[in-house]
Order: C-alpha cells, then sequence, then structure tokens
C-alpha cells in the first residue's frame, strides 16, 4: 500500500470532528483512510497490517493559529502541543508507528471551537485538505516553524 490516512477527532467535538469529517469524505471516494475516532491507539494493528509506505495522521491542533489555519508539523513540535482530546499523545502514536511506516506526515488544522458544531471556517479548511490529499499536493501545506 502506497499510503494510508488516519483521521483522528471527536464527532461530538466541535473542531475536534475535522478528522472524522474528513474520514467519511474520503471513504466515499474510496481512499485508503482509518476513522480512528479519539482512540487512535486502537489503529496501531491495523496500520501495521497494511504495512503503508506513508502514513498521514489528520487531528485538530492547538496551535496558537488563527482558526482553520492548516500545518505540517514535525515529530519535534508535535511533543510539545496539545492535540485533539484523544487520552493517548500523537506523539507516543507516532514513535511507536515509527517502527513499521518510516514516512509520517502530521497534518494539524487550528480548531475554533472545541464544543458544539464543526465550524464553517475549519470545515472548509477540511475541503482544501481534500483536494491537495486528491491531487496528491500535500507539499503545498505550510509546515509549523
Amino acid at each position: 500500500m502506497d499510503f494510508l490516512i488516519m483521521c483522528i477527532g471527536n464527532r461530538d467535538g466541535g473542531d475536534d470532528a475535522v478528522g472524522p469529517y474528513i474520514a467519511d469524505k474520503l471513504k466515499e471516494e474510496g481512499t485508503n483512510v482509518l476513522d480512528c475516532g479519539v482512540v487512535p491507539e486502537n489503529y496501531t494493528s491495523i496500520v501495521k497490517k497494511y504495512d503503508p509506505k506513508k502514513l498521514i495522521i489528520i487531528d485538530a491542533a492547538e496551535m496558537g493559529l488563527p482558526p482553520g489555519e492548516v500545518r505540517i508539523v514535525s515529530k519535534e513540535k508535535i511533543g510539545v502541543m496539545h492535540i485533539s482530546t484523544h487520552g493517548i499523545p500523537i506523539s507516543v502514536i507516532i514513535n511507536y508507528l515509527e517502527q513499521y511506516v518510516k514516512n509520517i506526515i502530521f497534518i494539524g488544522i487550528q480548531p475554533k471551537s472545541m464544543s458544539g458544531r464543526l465550524t464553517g471556517v475549519v470545515q472548509r479548511s477540511a475541503d482544501h485538505i481534500l483536494e491537495l490529499i486528491k491531487r496528491k499536493q500535500l507539499d503545498k501545506i505550510e509546515k509549523l516553524l
């Protein structure tokens, strides 16, 4: 498998639902995607089974940016930021999965609200990410400095 996408988030958590939103859209298109909800650690064995060359992880992330901003976040930055509402830090999951997948990309979306429904600004960003995935242009996403 060339690539696999892990989408993380809480469907009832406002902009934390951005991961499941993206997963739903990708499933409609037949893309290799896992909707991990708030327990991405439960999907590590599936990632290992599929043995992808590239793993793309998508989640809401508090990056101190305006709502809806999207960034590729390096492994070093992930350890010092708050990401989503799941229990195990994503940095721990990435460290574990690096034993099996050499190319892991984390895409963070800055939330506006972590309660209620998915906000329009974050949904528009999610739709933009979907287009970039479809066109295989993830390299157009800015890196978090």
